[in-house]
């Protein structure tokens, strides 16, 4: 009787409407989440090759404009050699070709303008990330920091010749020096202008990031803000502030219009930093339209191709500074 029972049930409950409805239901939300967890896999799939893709391209980019400039260099790597590096004597009537002086010119130019914004660079980033983060003040500093990146360059070196060069022509005189006003100390105060939003919106990103319970733990244990920032802030950033220091500096390599219009153009080795001089970036600029020969266009572009293999090999020695930093 009981199993007669339980049969009529069973069938009962097969033939019941809202048994078969729920069951249909159960079935519909199981195959809608097969179908949304299909596509989101195939989603995720597509995103990383498309990622893959343009890491790949970015790549490709920078192989294919090295071996733009090999190939375009050949005739002038064949005719001068290795000589060219260190020859002084740049004389294209004569077909003599040295990229010394431009090779010391631009690390010099380089090098001053980054010794000269890192100070400004860093007392940007610490004001603007530790001592006053919001507020009407910091907001237009920052924003007055992020146009100076967005300025052209030919501005600045409008801005240079009309108002800077005057001032460094009085501050040659005043120590001696022969008042010319262009030369490799303009180029590199422009530079250091040009390039300190880089440093100080990095470092300011990364102060902004230390977290607070290392800055109150000091601060219970009775340091100083000055204190602080020395010792717990800029020792957990200084990664980042290094990174911020190698980006303005590989801005500083390759900036060209600025430089050119206030360094003076000379092909010769600058006796000091007051004198007129070049850089690689600028005699390009200057000399590219005018090359009439192979070998002269040539040696303009293997000019290119020290520059650029330059900024390479001090990318990577900066990397190689930051990763030891962080290890330690």
């Amino acid at each position: 009787m009981k199993t007669f029972d339980n049969e009529a049930v069973v069938a009962r409950g097969n033939n019941d409407p809202r048994v078969t409805t729920t069951a249909n239901t159960s079935a519909l939300k199981t195959t809608n989440r097969d179908r949304h967890s299909h596509r989101q896999i195939w989603t995720e799939k597509l995103f990383r090759r498309v990622l893959f893709g343009m890491g790949v391209m970015m790549v490709v980019l920078v192989v294919g404009i090295m071996l733009t400039l090999v190939v375009q260099s050949i005739p002038s790597i064949k005719a001068l050699g290795i000589g060219y590096l260190w020859g002084t004597t740049w004389d294209p009537v004569r077909d003599i070709y040295g990229a010394f002086p431009f090779l010391l010119g631009t690390l010099i130019t380089s090098f001053l303008a980054l010794i000269i914004s890192i100070p400004f660079s860093f007392a940007v980033a610490i004001f603007l990330g530790e001592y006053y983060p919001k507020g009407w003040l910091p907001d237009l500093l920052k924003n007055t920091v992020e146009l100076i990146a967005a300025v052209p360059s030919v501005i600045y070196g409008f801005w240079g010749l009309a108002v800077l060069v005057p001032i460094v022509r009085s501050f040659e005189s005043s120590i001696g020096q022969q008042p010319i006003g262009v030369g490799i100390f303009t180029s590199s105060l422009i530079l250091s202008i040009m390039i300190i939003p880089y440093a100080a919106s990095l470092g300011r990103s990364m102060i902004q990031m230390v977290p607070s319970h290392l800055k109150e733990g000091a601060y219970s244990l009775g340091a100083t803000r000055w204190e602080v920032i020395r010792s717990v802030v800029l020792p957990y950033v200084k990664s980042g502030l290094f990174a911020g220091v190698l980006l303005s500096l590989g801005r500083a390599l390759g900036e060209t219009m600025a430089v050119t219009m206030v360094i003076g153009n000379t092909s010769t080795i600058p006796k000091n930093i007051f004198q007129p001089g070049n850089t690689m970036a600028s005699v390009i600029a200057n000399e590219l339209n005018e090359a009439d020969r192979v070998i002269y266009s040539s040696a303009l572009i293997e000019l290119g191709l020290v520059l650029f293999l330059v900024t390479v090999v001090i990318n990577m020695i900066g990397k190689r500074i930051i990763d030891r930093v962080t290890k330690d």
